[in-house]
């Protein structure tokens, strides 16, 4: 239950202590005369009952415990020790000396109660705090991503396999013990009969073994009671059945993309950044000029990173109701459909910055120099550089474009054959590859050549260092948690403090300058 904040119970000494202890020029006292907390107060009191439960723990007491434990790095029960003995700590809280701290559970609790969506809101609520001050510039969005480990360890499909079962009869337990107690005695059956056979048989016989128990205990979970749809052992029932699930869905289908990585964690999933790991992605949009983040998300470690760029910059302008002009994207961005998307005139209209790919340099006729010309019925028909032309066509692979092909009677004593074949003697015609994204392609080659897209590419690594102040100062290198949705809060909050650290700063400096040509007219003014 809600209720309401209490004013804070200093005492007098309390005061003097603070003075004494606490220095002007500290990092806290900073925060505190630029930021606001109680601003945030409305969207964090969203998710309190106003009349049912226990009275609450003020929130924005707790979103303060946030900032230092993600500012400091520190776990939820090392903030609540130290906030016992550091006075800066208690300032900033606004706690006196003889008042209690809360549990450290409570910061579990509250970033659960809060979840991803609410502290999303918090994080543009800080970004429109900067606007108001005049911090954030709407002319440019630098985009990139980086990875977060998992707290969940990369084992081998054999291991995988036997996480999930082990996790299956885990949950299992507390509805069919009975039931339970048989299935351990046939997977140690299993386990010695199998032994001394290959990895991959051994695998294949655990996969049979769990499919058998995951359709038996769906057909016993069907005989539990409705009323406990809402029991936490049932949740966990059912999650571990969806993970068992997915686990032989793989299986199924070995060229599957998506795979379960941990059955841990579900959502974790494997990525390539230099070497494979399992975990996440974290994508941002950053101010170059204030170099103050603008909008962040968590991916799983496939994400698709280039189309989440769309989903950045919707998300902010749908926050902010601001216009962003253009954006830089890393050679990721290289993709059609999303330079499509970005470029769209009647869409987000975006002036797209993205390196192209190193290209050999060709010794034939490039595809450039095929004309495309779509005919009133919908086919395609492509002119070759001597006027032969062909509609016979095929999909590739990609499904981002059609590959035409010229009969080898096109190509039969064609003057240009030596510059058009990588092969002259051979019998075969010229096969083209015409993109449905070729415009778009077109435009990032020829914005490359500008000194617009130089300048841009120079302020590129300032959104690289501002990923590496996130991961290694603030170690979001690492997942605390697990889940999408509870990483994605893990990386809210960091980058919340390290844009309130920015805000900070440079309001500092605009203060000082203020204060400075102050001083100057102050001395120049006729006495």
């Amino acid at each position: 239950m809600l209720t309401a904040p209490a004013p804070p119970a200093l005492s007098e000494i309390d005061y003097q202590v603070f003075d004494v202890l606490v220095p002007q020029d500290h990092h806290l006292h900073q925060v505190v005369a630029f930021i606001d907390f109680e601003r945030f107060r409305p969207m964090l009191s969203d998710c309190y009952s106003a009349t049912m439960g226990r009275p609450s723990i003020d929130p924005v007491l707790m979103l303060k415990f946030m900032y230092l434990r993600f500012h400091y790095r520190l776990s939820d029960r090392q903030v609540m020790e130290r906030s016992k003995t550091d006075i800066a700590f208690r300032w900033f809280l606004g706690l006196g000396m003889n008042e209690h701290l809360p549990n450290h559970t409570n910061g579990t609790h509250f970033r659960q109660r809060i979840g991803p969506e609410r502290f999303e809101h918090v994080f543009q609520e800080l970004v429109a705090l900067a606007r108001e001050h005049g911090l954030v510039n709407d002319r440019l969005r630098l985009k990139d991503a980086t990875h977060i480990f998992a707290a969940a360890a990369d084992v081998r499909p054999l291991q995988l396999a036997a996480q999930v079962r082990d996790l299956l009869l885990q949950s299992a337990q507390p509805f069919f013990a009975d039931w339970v107690r048989e299935q351990r005695l046939m997977v140690e059956t299993l386990r010695q009969a199998t032994v001394e056979l290959p990895d991959q048989e051994r695998l294949a016989r655990r996969i049979e073994q769990l499919r058998d128990m995951t359709v038996k205990l769906r057909e016993l979970a069907v005989s539990l009671p409705a009323a406990m749809e809402s029991d936490g052992k049932r949740r966990r029932l059912q999650r571990a059945l969806a993970v068992a699930a997915k686990l032989l869905e793989d299986h199924a289908d070995p060229k599957a993309g998506d795979r379960l990585a941990s059955a841990f964690d579900h959502e974790a999933r494997i990525g390539k950044h230099g070497d494979f790991y399992v975990g996440f992605m974290v994508d941002m949009a950053m101010d170059p000029d204030s170099e103050i983040i603008t909008c962040l998300n968590v991916l799983p470690a496939n994400g698709a990173e280039a189309a989440d760029a769309l989903t950045l910059i919707h998300t902010e302008e749908a926050a902010q109701g601001n216009d962003v002009e253009g954006i830089s994207i890393d050679g990721a961005g290289y993709n059609g459909p999303v330079l499509r998307e970005l470029t769209d005139p009647a869409g987000l209209n975006l002036d797209v910055t993205v390196p192209p790919p190193q290209v050999a340099e060709r010794k034939t006729f490039g595809p450039e120099r095929f004309s495309l010309t779509v005919l009133e019925t919908g086919q395609g028909e492509v002119t070759c550089p001597n006027g032969q032309t062909t509609r016979q066509r095929e999909r590739i692979d990609s499904d981002a474009g059609y590959k035409y092909i010229f009969k080898p009677g096109h190509c039969c004593g064609c003057p240009l054959r030596t510059e058009c074949l990588q092969n002259p003697a051979s019998k075969k015609g010229r096969t083209v590859i015409k993109n449905d994204y070729e415009p778009e392609y077109q435009k990032v080659h020829e914005k490359a050549k500008t000194p617009e897209y130089q300048e841009t590419r120079r302020t590129h690594p300032k959104v690289e260092r501002k990923l590496g102040e996130l991961a290694r100062h603030h170690d979001l290198r690492h997942a605390k948690y697990r889940g999408l949705d509870k990483v994605q809060s893990q990386a809210l909050l960091t980058a919340l403090v390290v844009n309130v650290k920015r805000i900070v700063k440079l309001l500092t400096q605009k203060v000082s300058g203020a204060a400075r040509t102050d001083a100057v007219r102050a001395e120049l003014a006729p006495t």
